[in-house]
Parts: structure tokens; C-alpha cells; sequence
């Protein structure tokens, strides 16, 4: 009788090391296999509006093992693969895709992603930084023209690829301006009006979203820029830039047309020190019980309204992301059930609009 693969009872015709090294090879062509989700996670996610997906930046960290993957896996393999295990957690049902803030890829690419992940699950695509980081602009593709705020290049390059290869699973769109040192009014005005400038010359139809580090923006014109566009704010929690609640003082939430929100770092740490504190990403290390809250804020108040909510977080923020999404997603359920008054947070300080 033939022997079966892996019988102890039969000893291996080439030694136990052939055995291990076919194992290995037949395991990498495998994907790898999503966790059993204890059945209040389920419920939890049921108990969620499906109006609010909320996700990770990025998704190829081995240290999610018994959180997000069944298995110790590789990073390597988890960003090749791992993506339909990642989109089998309940709570998950989004994604930033960061890759594509250093270079674009093509619509095939974002076609073999949508394929890994259901019909209700979405992502979020970061535009690439040469489009709006002055010192990318001209630097990438070894020098030539400006990209910034090209919106010939951007249409091409960024847009048309994501909407192809996506099509209805594409969620935001994002813009993300890193802090640029403006000096003074005059400069932050100047580039409101370039970046809005830009915004309403791309394709109407995705959802663009423009996400601020630098303080010196948030003023009065640049939620009328906003308005304009038809551009939403990204509310983010990040040492650079005001509290959550803070920004939805001067860009109204309701006014929206979604809710997109990153929660990116502690306000305690350098993103180099909180890889350092933080890594392998397995569990909460420094809670941030105000961002959350905040973020639950406007999380209840959209799917209120009826607002598509897009909430991605970072391992920096409290120390790994899947689980800082669980806690959100049973404080959004919590407030959720609450009046809107019993569920305000503290008021934060008003914003210096036009300091």
C-alpha cells in the first residue's frame, strides 16, 4: 500500500530532513490561513454599522500571529499572500495600501488585490509623494520635470490605475501633505489655493481625501477649499497636528461627504521610537483612550448621518493595530447606542484659524 506523506509510522526514503524541506516548500505555496475569531469578535462586527470599515496601514506584520494570521508566517509571504487571511477578520474591512506613496503601480496590481478580498471590503490608496511633497516632486524617476500638483500625471499614474483595478472596492483616494515648515500666513495661504487648485482639475467621481501634518494649514480656508473641491479632510491623530475633535471644529464632519480618518502615532513618541517600543506589533503597549474616543465620536455621528466612515490605523499608535481597532469598534458600538449628548467627549480648545 502507499505510504502516505507525513505517516511517523513509516520511515521517509530520503531522512527526515527531505521531509521537512518538501513541508517548507509545500507551505510557502500556500496562503497563509486567517485565525479562528473568538465568537465575540463576530459579534462585535455585526454589532458594527456596515457604513464604517475600518483597517491598517498596510497589512505584512508576522507579529499579528494569533491576532489576525493562524500561523508564524514571513513578511515577505504576508505581503504576497496574505491579504485574503487579513480580509477574513470581522473587524477588518478596509486597508491602506502604502506602497503607493513611493511609486504607482499598474491596474493589474490593484486587480489581483481586489480579487483577495470580498465585495463589502475597501481600500485606502495613498497617492504617490512626488504629486504633493516639494522634495519629491523632481527627485523620483532620477530628476526631470515637477509632479507637484500635476494633475495630468496624477489622473495617469494614480487615479485611472486604482479605479480600473479596483472598481467599486476602492475607497479613499488620499493626498497626504507631510509637515513642509510653512512660515507664516502668507505661505500657508499660497498653497491652499495650489492644492485646491490642483484638486479641481482631477476626475470627478473618487472619493479624495487630503490629509494635513502641518498645523499652519488648518484655517478658514482651507475647509472653503474643501468645500469647493468636493475634497474631504482626513481627521488624524498624529504629534503634528491638532486633536481630532479640534480639526472637526473647523471642517465640519457633517458637511462631508465621508468621514476618512488615520490614527497614525502617539503623541508620546517618534515614529523611529515607537517601532523600537512597539515591534513585533502583538499587543496594546501605550493606550490612547482621547484619540479613540474621538475617533469613536465621529464614527457614531457619520453612520448616523449616514456617512460612509474610513478609519485607518497604524501599528505606532498604541502598539498593534488590529487590536486598537477592536477596542474602537466596541466604543463606536457603545456610543452608538448612546444620544448623541451622553456621547460627546470633553470639548477640546478651539483651532487658531487664522494665526
Amino acid at each position: 500500500m502507499a505510504r502516505k506523506r507525513g505517516d511517523p509510522a513509516q520511515p521517509s526514503l530520503f531522512g527526515p530532513e527531505a521531509d521537512e524541506s518538501l513541508a517548507l516548500r509545500a507551505r510557502a505555496r500556500s496562503e497563509p490561513a486567517p485565525v479562528a475569531h473568538p465568537p465575540q469578535r463576530t459579534e462585535l462586527a455585526r454589532a458594527l454599522s456596515p457604513l464604517i470599515h475600518l483597517g491598517t496601514s498596510s497589512w505584512s506584520f508576522p507579529g499579528w500571529r494569533g491576532i489576525v494570521w493562524r500561523d508564524r508566517e514571513e513578511e515577505s509571504t504576508l505581503a504576497r499572500a496574505g491579504l485574503h487571511a487579513y480580509a477574513q477578520h470581522p473587524l477588518l474591512r478596509c486597508v491602506g495600501v502604502d506602497r503607493t506613496y513611493y511609486r504607482p503601480v499598474s491596474a493589474e496590481t490593484f486587480e489581483r488585490m481586489a480579487a483577495q478580498v470580498p465585495p463589502h471590503f475597501r481600500f485606502l490608496v495613498k497617492a504617490h509623494e512626488a504629486v504633493t511633497r516639494p522634495a519629491a516632486a523632481s527627485a523620483v524617476f532620477g530628476g526631470g520635470p515637477s509632479l507637484l500638483f500635476d494633475p495630468a500625471y496624477t489622473s495617469e499614474q494614480v487615479i485611472a490605475p486604482a479605479a480600473t483595478g479596483l472598481g467599486d472596492r476602492l475607497g479613499p483616494l488620499l493626498f497626504q501633505l507631510s509637515p513642509m515648515g510653512l512660515r507664516g500666513a502668507a505661505e500657508a495661504e499660497s498653497f491652499i489655493r495650489k492644492l485646491g487648485a490642483f484638486l479641481s482639475k482631477l476626475p470627478a467621481g473618487p472619493l479624495y481625501a487630503v490629509e494635513a501634518r502641518d498645523r499652519a494649514l488648518m484655517r478658514a480656508s482651507w475647509a472653503a477649499m474643501l468645500r469647493d473641491t468636493g475634497a474631504v479632510h482626513c481627521f488624524n491623530a498624529h504629534p503634528s497636528q491638532h486633536q481630532p475633535l479640534q480639526q472637526a471644529r473647523l471642517v465640519e464632519p457633517e458637511s462631508q461627504r465621508a468621514l476618512v480618518a488615520r490614527w497614525m502615532l502617539h503623541s508620546d513618541h517618534t515614529y523611529e521610537g515607537a517601532v523600537d517600543r512597539y515591534a513585533p506589533f502583538g499587543a496594546i503597549v501605550d493606550e490612547d483612550p482621547t484619540s479613540r474616543a474621538q475617533f469613536a465620536r465621529l464614527c457614531a455621528d457619520a453612520a448616523r448621518q449616514m456617512r460612509s466612515a474610513f478609519v485607518i490605523i497604524n501599528n505606532k499608535a498604541e502598539g498593534s493595530a488590529p487590536l486598537s481597532a477592536e477596542r474602537l469598534a466596541q466604543l463606536i458600538v457603545e456610543q452608538s447606542t448612546r444620544p448623541p449628548s451622553q456621547s460627546t467627549p470633553a470639548s477640546p480648545k478651539p483651532l487658531e484659524t487664522d494665526a
